[in-house]
């Protein structure tokens, strides 16, 4: 495969397009079709051997940002530490920047993506304005909310590739502050945490601070804590979490009565990419001595990925574990969401039933208002959230040792299980376990059926729940 140019202008995304559009339909009608992409942040790891693969890598730079309207338009394959190091140069961030440094913006659009600011920007399709669009059928569109292709462009958050791949996007910015101050605040219950989250996001402040951004972490039952984050013209100093200090950590030190902590907004929007959230314990660069060792360049989640891409080839840690006499483990890495309301039902089951801590927390409610002429009809169908209903995002992310007696995915299904009883959706950028009724039952099989005839009636891409669930 050769590596294309990077595009740095239209006129060269333009001719970049033409080329795709003619790879395209060179590649086999009879394989799947793959991205050649450097970077991934699924969790379904697949091995495609020699399987012929799209060059995506002209479509991974930004190619404007006009601070007047405050939008930029952006190539699909961009990741957004590249979008956020050009955006922040003109005093703006996209209105909502996942966690991951690697996360594509037509990556966190097609597959959904999420951060503390979503309490009040909803996700990060929300700020699109149009999308271009390399369909199934090979024809490349662009979609917007009022034109030919409205029913793409809604339909394409949560499709993961089924239906295309997005090649250009024009997103909304908004301004940000140099620094970000951070107050923690800490409860001992999860229904305390859920009324709180609740208010503070109704809010927008508290105790007379405004509020910019919010998550939290679950440590016990009796252990969590809601982060606040205010943008700040000035700060009196600055934490480092690229160091020694690991920025979760910190959480417990600075809450209560005090100051709180104090970062620049470039070190705010990765504070979680450096450590994988918490998962870089399990390869031991929390361990002074190794932190110490590890470049700093290296502390990175892409990093942290490949390593545990290639434990999964190998088998080097379920061989260890089988030699040391431990019980097998299951891995469940999942994001869900739940309604506030539902909350510490949840946080309830999961400690009893998983027993895996910590645990993320992130609220968020869509910006999107229901099309006036069917209030009725979901915004994004495949992802089918409530407007004006606040939600919480619960990340975790581990192994679980599996007892005697229970299946490989025992503790999967059961959160599949409990998720849908409390009227919650499960993200799909990991393993999912779903028969095929559930499924599309769940995510609106009916609106993915008419979207997959429109724009892929060859069925060059795989369907949802073969790419989801059968992992093909």
């Amino acid at each position: 495969m050769i590596r294309q140019p990077s595009v740095s202008n239209l006129a060269d995304h333009v001719n970049a397009v033409y080329e795709l559009r003619r790879d395209y339909a060179r590649l086999p009608t009879d394989a799947p079709v793959r991205l050649g992409k450097p970077t991934s942040n699924l969790f379904r790891f697949r091995d495609h051997g020699d399987a012929p693969r799209l060059d995506v890598s002209a479509f991974t730079s930004v190619i404007s940002v006009d601070p007047d309207t405050r939008t930029a338009e952006v190539g699909g394959m961009t990741t957004y530490e590249d979008l956020v190091a050009v955006t922040l140069e003109h005093g703006l961030m996209p209105l909502v920047v996942p966690q991951l440094r690697t996360i594509t913006l037509g990556g966190a659009v097609t597959g959904l993506g999420i951060e503390s600011s979503s309490f009040r920007n909803g996700l990060p399709h929300e700020s699109v304005e149009e999308m271009e669009i390399l369909t199934g059928a090979g024809d490349v569109v662009v979609a917007r909310r009022d034109n030919e292709h409205r029913d793409l462009f809604h339909g394409f958050p949560n499709s993961y590739g089924t239906l295309g791949y997005a090649l250009r996007l024009r997103i909304r910015l908004e301004p940000v502050r140099p620094y970000v101050h951070l107050r923690h605040l800490r409860f001992t219950d999860a229904e305390q945490t859920m009324a709180a989250l609740a208010r503070i996001c109704a809010d927008r402040a508290h105790e007379g601070e405004a509020v910019d951004f919010v998550d939290g972490v679950a440590f016990a039952r009796d252990e969590l804590y809601l982060t606040l984050a205010s943008f700040t013209y000035r700060a009196p100093w600055t934490s480092d979490y690229g160091g020694s200090d690991i920025y979760y950590r910190s959480i417990p030190r600075y809450a209560g009565p005090g100051p709180g902590d104090y970062l620049t907004v470039h070190d705010y929007l990765w504070r979680w990419d450096t450590d994988w959230f918490w998962c870089s314990r399990a390869f031991g660069v929390q361990h002074p001595l190794v932190r110490r060792l590890w470049p700093r360049s290296l502390k990175r989640s892409d990093v942290y990925r490949r390593l545990v891409a290639l434990d999964r080839r190998t088998d080097f840690s379920r061989l260890l574990a089988y030699y040391r006499g431990q019980l097998p483990s299951e891995p469940v890495i999942q994001d869900v969401e739940v309604d506030v309301e539902r909350g510490a039902e949840f946080l309830d089951f999961f400690h009893t039933e998983i027993g895996m801590s910590p645990v993320w927390m992130c609220p968020l409610r869509l910006r999107e208002e229901p099309a006036s002429d069917d209030p009725a009809a979901p915004v994004w169908p495949l992802y089918p959230l409530e407007p004006d209903r606040l939600y919480v995002n619960f990340g975790f992310w581990g192994m679980v040792p599996v007892r005697p007696g229970r299946g490989k995915k025992y503790h999967n299904r059961a959160i599949e299980k409990e998720v849908t009883r409390l009227g919650g959706h499960k993200s799909l950028y990991s393993d999912a376990f779903y028969d095929e009724d559930e499924f599309w039952r769940l995510y609106n099989g009916e609106a993915y059926r008419k979207l997959k005839a429109a724009y892929d009636p060859g069925d060059r891409l795989l369907d949802l729940y073969a790419k989801c669930v059968d992992n093909r």
